[in-house]
């Protein structure tokens, strides 16, 4: 091989090595499943994103249904996937937490002798998400995140472990199990979004405001189970919200504690016949002593508190005059979420 050509040749190379991809830029991105978009999976727009991107990236997702166990991996952020329509642009699979695991999760030697020990490997709850966010700077809009599997278990639609993430719009549809807030000390913002669910729908131990949402529960049983971290000063916060019942529903529990010092409440919220007097559930008898289970000037037939248990309180006009955007999602950093 000649010098020249050689040279050339590695001219070629670091030319081809060092030209940028032509998504790494702040261009909206199209999928569309009918494939009038340059992706048909919001899985394979997400692939093509530069990791750590210092711009903004929207991946518009037209209408259309699409069958994606989708992951957003913790290298990437400021990137948001914006629907064409909230009810009609839908990510949607169908696992569930007792569904036999197969070798992509489980080496299959490992399978193997579990299978031999008569011990069939389940798939699990924190498996079963149809989307999960491990990024930071992560926004939703218009767009519709859902587990439609059948009621054999726990049914994860949206699974968060990244921190500042915002869900505008959006519906969260499942069963037992809807929304994971999996990630203590991360904070997540929900704007006009609907959750429906059965058990437990909203769970985690992440600090998470929940602005002018809608919130139904489809069977008598718990809407929260807040796992917050002793030392974290909130979990759940539902402001201006509105709670409806489907028809049977009508001894709903506002939330019961997953782990000690659980911090749920509800303030300005709207909350029907179906809420159950004494409002909350201690899960186990010992963490009345240390559930923080609030509620202030909340509305509706189901929000007299004169039955509520005794564990649970109304905070005083001073102390609600503290609960506020800026006060919650306090940090070292400085994130500012307008409402």
């Amino acid at each position: 091989m000649t010098k020249t050509l050689l040279l050339f040749i590695c001219a070629m190379f670091v030319g081809t090595a060092g030209a940028a991809s032509k998504y790494d830029n702040p261009d909206t991105i199209v999928v569309a499943r009918d494939g009038t978009g340059e992706f048909r999976t919001v899985t394979d727009a997400i692939e093509v994103c530069r990791a750590f991107m210092d711009y903004h990236k929207v991946i518009y997702v037209k209408k259309g249904t699409y069958k994606e166990k989708l992951i957003i991996p913790q290298w990437l952020q400021n990137i948001e996937i914006c629907g064409e329509d909230r009810d009609e642009t839908i990510i949607t699979y169908d696992d569930h937490a007792n569904i036999s695991m197969d070798g992509n999760y489980w080496p299959a030697e490992l399978k193997q002798q579990l299978i031999a020990m008569g011990d069939r490997p389940k798939l699990g709850t924190f498996r079963s998400f149809t989307l999960r966010i491990d990024a930071n700077d992560i926004t939703l809009k218009n767009i519709t995140i859902e587990n439609n599997a059948a009621r054999l278990g726990q049914a994860v639609a949206l699974h968060t472990q990244g921190d500042r993430l915002i869900f505008v719009n959006c519906r969260f549809l499942g069963h037992q199990d809807t929304v994971y807030t999996g990630m203590p000390a991360t904070r997540l913002y929900f704007d006009h979004c609907y959750i429906e669910g059965t058990t437990d729908f909203i769970f985690g131990a992440s600090t998470a405001w929940f602005e002018h949402c809608d919130i139904f529960c489809k069977i008598n049983s718990y809407i929260t189970a807040a796992s917050t971290p002793q030392d974290q000063a909130y979990g759940y916060v539902f402001n201006q919200c509105t709670i409806t019942c489907a028809e049977g529903a009508d001894k709903v529990y506002l939330g019961r504690p997953w782990r000690d010092y659980g911090y749920t409440l509800f303030m300005h919220c709207t909350l029907p016949k179906g809420i159950r007097p004494e409002g909350w559930h201690h899960w186990q008898k010992e963490r009345e002593q240390t559930a923080r289970y609030l509620e202030f000037e909340n509305t509706g037939e189901g929000a007299a508190i004169d039955k509520r248990v005794g564990w649970s309180r109304q905070l005083t006009k001073k102390e609600a005059k503290e609960i506020t955007l800026e006060n919650v999602f306090k940090r070292e950093d400085i994130w500012k979420v307008e409402p």
